[in-house]
């Protein structure tokens, strides 16, 4: 404990350098408890999706066929997340910017996503995984929201401050693949933690990370419920912010590109068994992504930002995206296969990050929690449910046979690079940087 009274200190102000305590001096501007306390949140409000996204659909791979997975079925199995984008952020975000306390919220739905995911782990065919996943990620989707919207609502200047505390999203995500990586391995039974070879063990990591965060959201900085905001349907208002040419614009290629996102997310890890990487190892190499997002998240990002604008950000952020498809297009040499995923860094960070950082910038203050829940609409609900289902029908279309040499995965990446492109192009045309202090809703 530091002994600062933060949860009662003003939630937003300017920092001036006269008559301000030394420790709000640091940790870019934010006090170190309130720091912290949002930095292990994001660390585990991530590692849970790390633990299984990147690799789930290696075990349903070799659960098969047979079983019910097919490349549509496992593209439904990821779907179902991002269709709880879509149902369920502005239920979370009213809640929050109405009712309860936002992290009395975020408590009670990382519970009941936790207890999901972990019945999720022992099921072995299509029909009794859905179901669970479903109720997971129903759950689990408005947290992406509210952890974003709480972190904004304790800083002064998100643009300067995000990046240092959202950095420990990304760490979480590359402890949950190494700590994946070593349990397969078997490094953890010297600690008394045996390998479950009857379970999907990322799903039973995901669920250990999202008890931690039940119980650890309770400490988080109190956020009470915006009384004074006009509209009693906060997400109403968030839904009028379209109306605005270049925010429309905006979030139309943000659902572009996020999805083509799944072809990262799906794909990469049976990509790379395809070029000779050990299953076992997959998670720790795709971590080399992870690392670059730090890099580009707390040292890029805080000095791009400010100096070319969200707009320029955007642009280079969605730039990267096909350049990355081109390599694994190509598909060898294997160490330019595994250095593209640094790539990652760019494509997440200077698009995804900044994204979060725009809407929460041109939202007013009674609709931010519904604002985030907006933007989570769009890209986590709708794009990535579309693009689910999009990566899993292309899989199917250019897979012909069984064994590796079945998919032809140059022709599976040239999607994502047209559609990337096309994507880069309408944003340096269409999007509009907005003024400092505008306000679009």
């Amino acid at each position: 404990m530091s002994g600062f009274d933060t949860d009662n200190a003003p939630e937003t102000g300017s920092l001036t350098s006269e008559g301000t305590p030394w420790y709000r001096c640091v940790f870019c501007g934010l006090d170190p408890w309130t720091w912290w306390r949002l930095g292990i949140m994001m660390f585990l409000q991530y590692a849970i999706w790390g633990a299984w996204t990147t690799v789930l659909s290696m075990h349903l791979n070799k659960l098969g066929v047979s079983a019910g997975f097919t490349g549509v079925a496992i593209g439904t199995i990821y779907s179902l997340l991002y269709l709880s984008c879509i149902i369920t952020p502005f239920i979370g975000g009213q809640f929050a910017d109405r009712w309860v306390p936002t992290q009395y919220v975020i408590a009670v739905l990382h519970v009941v996503s936790g207890v999901a995911m972990w019945f999720a782990a022992g099921a072995k065919t299509f029909d009794h995984l859905w179901p669970l996943m479903l109720i997971s990620g129903l759950a689990y989707a408005p947290t992406l929201a509210l952890t974003n919207s709480i972190a904004f609502k304790h800083m002064s200047d998100s643009e300067r401050q995000f990046g240092s505390v959202r950095v420990f999203g990304t760490i979480g995500w590359i402890i949950a693949g190494l700590l994946l990586m070593a349990w397969r391995s078997g490094r953890l039974e010297s600690f008394g933690i045996p390998r479950w070879p009857d379970q999907s063990d990322c799903l039973v990591l995901a669920a250990v990370f999202s008890g931690v965060l039940a119980v650890f959201a309770l400490a988080l900085p109190h956020t009470p419920p915006t009384k004074e905001a006009a509209s009693p349907w906060a997400f109403v208002d968030a839904l009028k912010m379209l109306k605005n040419p270049a925010f429309l614009a905006f979030m139309a290629i943000a659902f572009v590109v996020t999805t083509e996102l799944q072809f990262y997310y799906i794909l990469t890890a049976p990509f790379l068994e395809s070029r000779g990487i050990a299953t076992q190892d997959v998670s720790g190499w795709m971590t080399l992504a992870q690392a670059a997002e730090i890099i580009a998240m707390a040292f890029a990002l805080p000095i791009v930002l400010p100096r070319l604008g969200v707009g320029k950000t955007l642009a280079i952020g969605v730039i990267a995206w096909p350049i990355r498809y081109v390599i694994f297009a190509i598909g060898h040499p294997v160490w330019l296969v595994l250095g593209s995923l640094t790539l990652h860094g760019l494509c997440y960070v200077f698009f995804f990050t900044v994204s979060m950082v725009y809407v929460d910038s041109v939202a007013t203050d009674s609709i931010r929690h519904s604002a985030q829940s907006l933007i989570t609409l769009i890209t986590l609900g709708l794009g990535n449910y579309v693009g689910t289902l999009f990566t899993g029908f292309i899989k199917d279309h250019f897979t012909h046979g069984t064994g590796p040499a079945a998919v032809n995965w140059q022709m599976i990446f040239v999607v994502p690079i047209v559609l990337t492109v096309l994507c880069a192009l309408a944003f340096l045309l269409f999007f509009k940087e907005p003024r400092k202090g505008e306000k679009i809703a």
